[in-house]
Formats: C-alpha cells, structure tokens, sequence
C-alpha cells in the first residue's frame, strides 16, 4: 500500500466542485431501468447507454470518477477504444463494483449480508490491470421492527472493512457504503438512530482492520424519513441530521463523504445535498455525490434506446451533472432547472 497515492486518489476524488458517477448497475437494475424506456437488457444496449454517459463531451467538468461493474470495465465502444481508456482519456477515473450482492443473513429471514470476499485478492490485481483506480462495496441495513440486529450490523461492517483493507493492500482507494435503506415508514429520528449505530459501528471494524482512513471515501445515506412516513422532512431538517450524524460517528481524518441517492427523485437528492452543503461549511470532510439514478434518470428517458437522440440525452447528462455539481457546493436554486 502507498498512502500517498491512495490520498490523493481519495482527494482527486472529490475534488472541488466535483463527484462520482454510480454506473455499476448488477444486471438485474440495469434491465430494469433499460425495460422503463422499452429497451431490452443486452450487452449491445447496456454498452450504448453507458458510451453515452461516458463520451458526453465535457464529462470531466463535473464528473471526477466512474463506478464500473464487471462487464463494463472489459467493453470497447464503437471506435474500438476501451471505454476505461475513454474515462482515463477524458481525465476521469475509472472505479468498480467489487461486492457479488447482499444475500441472506444465515438465521435471519429479513436481513442481508453483502458476499465477494472469496477471491477478491486476485479480482482487484486484475481490476488494476485493467486500469481501476478505486473500488467499492455496498452493504445494505434495513429498518424494520426489530430491525436492525446489532448482529447484522457487526456482519456488514467487519465485512466491509476487510474489503476496504484488501483494496488499499492492491493500490486502490475504497469506497465504503454502508446504506440505510428507506424502505420502510419510519420517522427521520429512527433512521438518525440507525445510521449513526451503524456509522460507529463500521469505523471500529475499519480500525481493527487497520485500514488508512486518510486513503478512503464514505457512501452513506442521507438521513432520511422512511419513504413511506406519514411525514416527510424537507431539506433543511435532512441536513440537520445528517450532518449532526456525521459529527458523531465520522472521523475527519476521512477526506469524503460521496451520498448515495438511494430512492431519492433527481430533484430531492439535489436540494438535499445542497441543504446539507449550505450547512457544512466548517466541516472536516468535502461533502460530495456518488450518484446512479440521481444523474441518470433524465438523461434515460431522453434517450430512450435511439441512437438518433444520443446528443440529447448528453446534454440531459450534462445538466444533471451541473445542477448537482451547484449542490455539492451549496449553490444550488431551484430556478436553475
């Protein structure tokens, strides 16, 4: 491991003004989201689309990094250049899924744990041949009655941290991603509850393991209400709890924290990275996105599966890429959409 290098991956990172395009769908998301504009799920199709996002000229103005999955990191687009040497190109860095999904935990009907560590030595040398500069891994913890288990929570963050160690050990900056998923119809102070427990709980196992914080980044959840509450709290109190969550249970020796968009419309993940930014000015951490759905969603539909409206559907991307950028500095109005 070089701690500097990884440092300054981990800053290039979230570089000002900058963050992180999510585009490792598994398959199973990618044809679900691919079938909402009528477009069948195959590699010739989940190529086009992810070409587009990637050759949108100007995709280094807002974009500082790219999660890949698997089948993405081995494509060529159409004039035969790999589409990490596209990325790499265009000076953004090429990142990939490493995690193989959240399976059920053994003596729990309702809670998952993340699977991949089997073999992931020799994956993250090839991914670094294959010119990865960071990696991620998402483990995902449910709100429920009684839920979450203190159990599934220890599972996820120990196996989060022995991902974490093993990328630094290869080169690359990990991304940890412990998610608190909305599902549910629990209040924003639950979720606050959660998330913290569950934050604690991650950077004791990222201590044991002896992991380099300096040299990785933080995907956590914004903290929400529960989608299905019977109130929703606007942007202002999401920030509120969000940052005073972060206070309490990450180090600022972390150099990012990049949001998931996690369910969240376009428009809500944008003005609550922009609230919560707006609130953080004094923060030890850089405050950015690492967005799927919250950058792609218009852009697909625009699209739309025809060739004819690529240029469109980048300058859709382009916007998305803006507007979030605008909220990642806390400069975000509504009237700029």
């Amino acid at each position: 491991m070089n701690a500097s290098e990884l440092e300054a991956t981990a800053r290039d990172l979230v570089a000002e003004r900058k963050g992180i395009l999510a585009a490792d769908e598994s398959s199973g998301t990618i044809q679900k989201r691919l079938a909402s504009i009528g477009v069948e799920s195959t590699e010739h199709s989940r190529r086009a689309w992810r070409q587009l996002l990637f050759t949108t000229p100007g995709i280094d103005e807002y974009i500082s990094g790219v999660i890949l999955f698997d089948e993405t990191i081995r494509q060529h687009a159409n004039d035969g250049r790999r589409l990490v040497d596209i990325l790499t190109a265009n000076g953004v860095l090429p990142g990939i899924k490493v995690d193989k999904g959240a399976k059920p935990l053994v003596g729990s009907s309702s809670e998952k744990v993340t699977e991949g560590l089997d073999g992931l030595r020799a994956r993250l040398a090839e991914y670094c041949d294959l010119g990865a500069r960071f990696t991620k891994w998402r483990a995902v913890i449910a709100i429920g009655p009684g839920l979450p288990s203190s159990h599934a929570i220890a599972v996820n963050a120990d196996v989060l941290a022995r991902y974490a160690a093993l990328s630094q050990e290869a080169g690359l900056v990990p991304i940890v991603e412990p998610e608190v998923l909305m599902d549910g119809s629990h209040d924003i102070h639950r979720c606050l509850e959660v998330t913290s427990a569950t934050l604690r709980r991650v950077f004791q196992s990222l201590a044991e393991q002896g992991v380099h914080l300096e040299g990785i980044l933080l995907k956590p959840n914004m903290v929400l209400s529960g989608k299905d509450a019977p109130t929703r709290e606007g942007p202002e109190a999401v920030a509120a709890a969000t940052v005073r969550c972060f206070r309490r249970a990450v180090p600022a020796a972390v150099p990012g924290i990049v949001f998931l968009s996690g369910g969240q419309t376009d428009a809500e993940a944008t003005e609550n990275l922009d609230a919560i930014n707006r609130l953080s000015a004094d923060q030890p951490w850089e405050l950015s996105f690492s967005y799927g759905r919250g950058l792609q969603a218009t852009p697909l539909k625009v699209w739309g599966g025809d060739a004819a409206n690529v240029p469109a559907a980048q300058a859709a991307f382009q916007e998305r890429a803006r507007l979030t950028s605008a909220a990642r500095m806390g400069a975000y109005e509504p009237a700029m959409a």
